[in-house]
């Protein structure tokens, strides 16, 4: 497994991480243990949950049941300020929620320090100052070593890293958002705000939902139990006709070079500078085996080239 250093700290992580948003609710027990030892087997480093993944709480207890003593072995990285209860008060980036929230995560997943602790969701009710001072007492106490976000617009991820440069904090070493080679807005303003701050990026849903799996055809029944399949939300945003046309012709250039769907999907990812670690979750431990051999592709310029002519960003 290839590594690499998360944005410009000194943090290193594997460039395939575990998406550990399946685990204690969408698939059983036995399952998710499965998924958890294929990755720690093939070395897959980062694993990446939030304190609400699994109905609130589940995939941090299941990470905590399951690693055991392979827990030091990984960089562990979780998230706050989605809404942990019903009523919703329990969620944003004031201090005092931090301070209570970094400790219920820490309980579930049975470790006395978090690696990567990233704010989930903005939260406009709290000065952003109180937010990073408050995750910055927590580096110094050892109970977080490094700070990220997820979600956010690039106009506010500068004014962080402004604010933890302006008053000497800690700043910000990673972002988290979705990006594929079919879902490229980060490129338009995100992308170069993270190289100008030299941070770096963690994309989820790399395949597109499953779409860039190449297990899907246009006109053909759909695969029973797929994610597609099931949300609705998910397929009307990704099976577009125009998104369908360039499926077609992306696999046409897989075909060419005999290579799936999915090794292009992983490879023209790690072809990005900018990406440090590509967010992928499984529900099966086939899966994982899949994703970390599919960045083993380093793709040309030309084809790079090409890819953006097929996918209209040349």
């Amino acid at each position: 497994m290839k590594h690499r250093n998360l944005g410009a700290s000194g943090l290193r992580v594997s460039l395939v991480g575990l998406g550990c948003n399946n685990f204690g609710g969408r698939i059983a027990t036995d399952a998710s243990r499965a998924v958890i030892h294929k990755a720690l087997d093939l070395g897959i480093t980062l694993f990446d949950t939030a304190d609400v993944y699994g109905n609130r709480g589940g995939s941090e207890t299941s990470l905590g049941q399951f690693l055991g003593d392979r827990r030091k072995d990984i960089i562990l990285a979780s998230k706050f300020g989605s809404p942990m209860d019903a009523a919703q008060t329990m969620m944003g980036c004031s201090r005092r929620y931090i301070m209570a929230a970094v400790e219920a995560s820490l309980k579930r997943l049975k470790t006395d320090w978090i690696d990567l602790y990233q704010l989930h969701r903005v939260d406009p009710l709290t000065p952003m100052e109180e937010t990073l001072r408050a995750l910055d007492d927590l580096v110094t106490q050892g109970k977080i070593r490094y700070i990220g976000c997820s979600t956010h617009a690039a106009w506010q991820l500068v004014g962080m890293q402004w604010t933890a440069r302006h008053h000497g904090l800690n700043p910000l070493v990673s972002f988290e958002v979705e990006y594929s080679i079919l879902m490229r807005d980060a490129e338009r303003e995100l992308v170069p705000a993270l190289q100008a701050y030299g941070i770096g990026l963690l994309p989820y849903y790399p395949l597109a939902g499953g779409f860039l799996t190449g297990k899907y055809r246009r006109g053909a029944p759909m695969p029973e139990g797929a994610r597609l399949t099931k949300g609705k939300r998910y397929s009307d945003k990704y099976m577009t006709d125009a998104n369908w046309t360039i499926i077609e012709r992306l696999e046409e250039f897989c075909k060419a070079r005999g290579r799936s769907l999915l090794e292009l999907a992983f490879g023209w990812l790690a072809a990005q500078p900018v990406v440090a670690s590509i967010i992928a979750g499984a529900t099966r431990s086939e899966q994982v085996e899949l994703n970390a051999k599919a960045v083993d592709w380093e793709l040309t310029s030309q084809e790079l080239a090409e890819i953006d002519r097929i996918t209209g960003k040349a």
